[in-house]
């Protein structure tokens, strides 16, 4: 029998794997069964010794949602599937729940603990696929922390889209003391997908998680660099074959998945869908389209929001501060490091509060060092009121579509963290948003607003992550936006039902893996933003005046992944050899700029600067310092990241400009 028999009788009995021979797998007539390996089944041979070759006869699209508090991996299999179904299924993740206590879960929690070793015994951390991990990771980790809170990794995530800071460098536990070894935050998204990858490969032996075909999400708002970092994180655990999708759009697709079908009855042309996605860390914003073509519903995407670092995570931190004023009123002042053990004990109740209606208050201990007695421990409580008055009304409070995120003035010295948002009020946040893209749908023909409008309505509303599992906090929400538009005579937006919050980015980033292969409607998009690069002038040197500059587009907004656009008749002098610095923009809101396009004037809305790339090109026998005349090209790759090249106009002389470069690399 022939590797091509062997390959046909695997689908046909839908067997997973079997045994052939290496003198057949690696004859020299199977160029047919060659071919099909290639193309239609998608089949894997790989050798596993001298005497036995296996044939995996299965393939997967995986999803990975590399979340802020969470990660999660969803599959379906789509090898051989001519009926059209694809049935989802989310892994139960593998992972140490205490010392020696090995437990699956369907999320893995993004946390990293840094253990000192007198708190570990031989074996202890031993995973079914490693008797010593590198890193402790998962329930593990945020169990440990919560205890000692200063050995804790968290927000690796929030980090990576830090553009003050070398994301490569050990900077975590950011308030950690000298004795705690610190890790990178890339280091951290590297554990987290190490660990993801052997759990696989420990449940599907026979289908290595490098040869599937895998989608890792990531923020709509995630810059260029931050979504380079990503893609390295993956190839450094041998995931090069990951590309990347936006969290909104992935909680689109999750819920066209789960409808069946039934999403067209659901979303008419015209509609506009407002995609909210709160997160543990982050709140991400989008805009969908829902327009018409040949009698066929399409979906665009139209519009992104900024990188908001605010969520669940600041909500956990409010609630600590509010109990630790109740303790201080009753004469009992709190340690930093207690208050951060508190915020830990005031997710769990919060969450506890959310989900149990019964429940008026939930019991906190705070631990004392050094008291031996449990009476030494302070005792409070977490109530029903104070969840409500503290999240419901300092989150989502009832404002006006008018109204915009407050501002303060920063101190000139601040600590190093991340760049928190100033207001913590979602609603005002997603205020700007919508009227920042007013005009975001002028493009679509079936979507009209009123000449009295001034915000964007939406017509549809989709929830997605933990925070909005919470009714109260989904209720507040819906109550403000459709206080919007009965302000302005626009009908009550709709909540897409049927949504699970928590796994919804991971089954969506799966079935996106089916629609690549043309097996369901797809989201159009292409970037969220139009990129620029500024040019300084030529001009002669004046005394306290720098040269003027101007931003060039070289992406424009909506540009397609595999996609490449080129200025070959704009000539611009490239210095090589030496440092020098290369200062990028994005606009989310200049949606007719093209390709070559050059802004003298900007305002402040208009374009935002990212972060700035300091790099020495490479001389390549030219002398330091030379300025070497050059086109430039831009292209978005198949994973979603942008590239830069100047091109020589003299010979084949190529630089890249690479969006992953930080501060101190």
């Amino acid at each position: 029998m022939s590797l091509f028999d062997h390959i046909k009788k695997a689908q046909d009995n839908e067997q997973e794997f079997i045994e052939i021979k290496p003198e057949v797998a690696n004859a020299g007539e199977n160029s047919q069964a060659e071919s099909t390996l290639a193309s239609g089944s998608e089949s894997l041979v790989k050798t596993l010794g001298p005497e036995k070759t296996v044939l995996a006869a299965k393939q997967f699209s995986v999803g990975i949602d590399l979340g802020t508090t969470h990660c999660v991996l969803s599959y379906v299999e789509i090898t051989n599937n001519d009926e059209g179904e694809y049935p989802q299924q989310v892994m139960a993740i593998p992972q140490l729940t205490s010392l020696g206590v090995v437990e699956d879960s369907l999320q893995l929690p993004s946390f990293l603990y840094q253990a000192h070793e007198a708190e570990l015994v031989e074996g202890s951390t031993a995973l079914p696929w490693t008797k010593k991990p590198d890193y402790l990771v998962g329930e593990i980790a945020r169990s440990m922390g919560s205890k000692a809170p200063i050995r804790l990794v968290s927000s690796a995530k929030s980090w990576l889209c830090h553009a003050g800071v070398d994301c490569k460098a050990p900077i975590l536990p950011a308030d950690a003391p000298e004795e705690v070894e610190r890790v990178s935050p890339f280091q951290a998204t590297t554990a987290y997908l190490q660990h993801i990858r052997d759990a696989w490969q420990n449940i599907h032996p026979e289908a290595p998680l490098e040869h599937q075909d895998l989608v890792i999400t990531v923020p709509a708002s995630f810059d260029p660099a931050a979504r380079e970092l990503t893609v390295e994180a993956a190839r450094a655990v041998g995931l090069g074959q990951a590309i990347l999708l936006e969290e909104p759009q992935a909680a689109l697709y999750s819920w066209i998945e789960k409808s069946h079908g039934d999403w067209r009855k659901q979303a008419t042309s015209g509609d506009i869908i407002l995609v909210i996605d709160v997160g543990g860390g982050t709140t991400d914003l989008s805009l969908i389209a829902v327009t018409e073509n040949d009698g066929n519903l399409e979906l665009t995407r139209v519009a992104v929001g900024n990188h908001i670092l605010l969520g669940g995570d600041n909500m956990d931190l409010a609630l600590a501060y509010t109990v630790k004023a109740k303790l201080e009123n009753e004469g009992k002042r709190l340690e930093p490091w207690q208050l951060q053990a508190l915020t830990h004990s005031c997710r769990d109740a919060k969450e506890k509060i959310f989900t149990d209606s019964t429940l008026d208050a939930i019991p906190l201990v705070v631990a004392n060092r050094g008291s031996s007695l449990m009476s030494g421990n302070l005792r409070t409580e977490l109530t029903r009121e104070e969840v409500n008055k503290v999240l419901v009304e300092g989150f989502l409070p009832l404002v006006a579509v008018s109204d915009r995120p407050l501002s303060r003035t920063r101190t000139g010295l601040r600590a190093t963290g991340l760049p928190y948002a100033q207001d913590a009020a979602i609603t005002r946040h997603l205020a700007a948003f919508l009227s920042k893209q007013q005009n975001a749908t002028d493009e679509f023909k079936e979507i009209k607003l009123p000449d009295h409008a001034t915000f964007l309505h939406p017509t549809a509303v989709l929830f997605n992550g933990g925070v909005l599992k919470a009714e109260a906090l989904g209720s507040r929400l819906m109550a403000v936006i459709n206080s919007w538009l009965l302000a302005e005579q626009a009908p009550q937006a709709r909540l897409l039902a049927g949504a699970d919050l928590d796994l919804a980015v991971a089954r969506g980033a799966a079935y996106y893996g089916v629609v690549r292969k043309g097996k369901g409607v797809r989201i159009k998009g292409g970037t969220a933003a139009a990129y620029y690069v500024s040019i300084e002038s030529a001009m002669p040197a004046v005394p306290g005046m720098a040269p003027n500059i101007v931003a060039l587009c070289i992406a424009p907004f909506g540009m397609e992944e595999g996609t490449k656009e080129e200025l070959p008749n704009d000539e611009f002098g490239l210095v090589v050899g030496e440092p020098v610095r290369f200062r990028f923009f994005a606009s989310t809101m200049r949606r007719d700029d093209k390709v070559g396009t050059r802004l003298d004037y900007w305002t402040e809305d208009e374009l935002s600067e990212l972060d700035e790339i300091d790099i020495t090109l490479p001389e390549d026998g030219r002398k330091a310092g030379e300025v070497v005349p050059v086109h430039l090209s831009a292209a978005v790759s198949e994973v979603g990241t942008l590239e830069l090249q100047a091109i020589s106009q003299k010979d084949e002389g190529c630089w890249n400009i690479e969006f992953d470069v930080r501060a101190g690399e």
